[in-house]
């Protein structure tokens, strides 16, 4: 018997935003004052550093409940269940549904009571919640779905990593060049193979990483309006991420009793290449060995950082080869992991 995925999908928006669409943007500093260098200059040294060379946006017309829906009918089908039968509904995501052009997020109902009614599931014993816990979320999700299962409350949970991005961004700040839309869903139940979710960890981060990540206003000094902006300490993130992660992966990987010659592949919440292999270079390094080449698929350079989306996401596109020279196939151990806002930092120690 295991808990396993049985069941992935995902939505990668159809609007494609490259790097040079911000060229004529006007960044600005965090005080309101000019950047002495040119947009080119500026997006040259921002690919340098994330990797980033174009992301994914919705539609206008599109929301965050939308897109869920549509990661989750594909997961639905393809775990080749009934719907009726899900136990637990648990959306992970960070803004709700925020509309073209509004200064206000949507919160009520929750965004998993909006993917319930779209999916037309009669079951009121179907709960649906929404899990906000920064780029972790889906993750976290997962986690929680493992427990509802191993204790009897459950059988079957479809959990969901949202995001719309695109619509918090500050278009004055250098950092609103990272951020994405897109959406991916999974199915966790029971099964009567072994293998599935081994081993988890997380941890919170909060006397002084709180606020790493946090809602701002814009740059712009003469913009007075009362929107606010996802914002973050870049720096900050980084030192933490790569201090805290690697000890992260390091201490599920040892409950799950398997060696670091086991895993096949690391799926890493995709922020910023540097940092992810930073992260995964001292993962390794703990162990006294050299990161394998291939081990960390990424998807970043063509779909940007849509938070909780980017693993389920790229689990999805891995599984169904979409993803060029990567695979994971029966039987491979592999790691997922992330960390963002929180400051929460979780892993999972999986066999596909």
């Amino acid at each position: 018997m295991g808990i396993r995925i049985t069941g992935t999908g995902s939505y990668i928006p159809s609007i494609v935003e490259k790097n040079e669409d911000f060229y004529n943007h006007e960044f600005l500093n965090a005080d309101g004052s000019s950047i002495n260098s040119p947009n080119e200059v500026i997006v040259e040294k921002f690919k340098a550093i994330t990797g980033i060379q174009e992301r994914r946006y919705v539609k206008k017309e599109l929301l965050n409940s939308d897109i869920a829906f549509y990661a989750s009918q594909k997961a639905i089908e393809d775990a080749k269940i009934d719907k009726e039968s899900i136990n637990y509904i648990i959306c992970a995501h960070n803004y709700g549904d925020v509309k073209h052009n509004t200064e206000q997020s949507d919160t009520v109902p929750s965004i998993a009571s909006r993917v319930k009614h779209l999916l037309k599931i009669e079951n009121p014993k179907c709960v649906g919640y929404d899990l906000l816990f920064g780029c972790p979320g889906w993750i976290e999700g997962v986690i929680q779905a493992k427990a509802f299962i191993a204790s009897g409350l459950a059988k079957r949970c479809l959990v969901i990593g949202t995001e719309t991005l695109s619509r918090v961004i500050d278009k004055h700040d250098r950092d609103s060049m990272i951020y994405s839309d897109g959406a991916g869903a999974v199915i966790v139940e029971e099964t009567n193979e072994s293998g599935g979710i081994i081993a988890h960890d997380t941890a919170t981060f909060t006397l002084d990483e709180a606020h790493f990540i946090y809602f701002g206003e814009t740059n712009h000094p003469e913009i007075t309006d009362q929107r606010r902006y996802i914002k973050m300490y870049g720096r900050k993130i980084y030192e933490f991420a790569i201090t805290h992660v690697p000890m992260a992966l390091k201490a599920c990987l040892e409950e799950s009793g398997f060696s670091i010659n086991d895993v096949k592949k690391i799926l890493i919440h995709q922020a910023n290449e540097k940092m992810d292999e930073a992260i995964v270079k001292r993962f390794y390094k703990l162990h006294n060995m050299e990161m394998p080449d291939g081990i960390m698929p990424m998807t970043i350079n063509t779909l940007g950082n849509s938070s909780v989306a980017t693993i389920p996401t790229l689990f999805d596109m891995i599984l169904k080869g979409k993803l060029k020279n990567q695979s994971i196939n029966k039987g491979d151990v592999i790691m997922f992991a992330s960390v963002g806002a929180g400051m929460n930092i979780n892993a999972i120690v999986y066999k596909h």
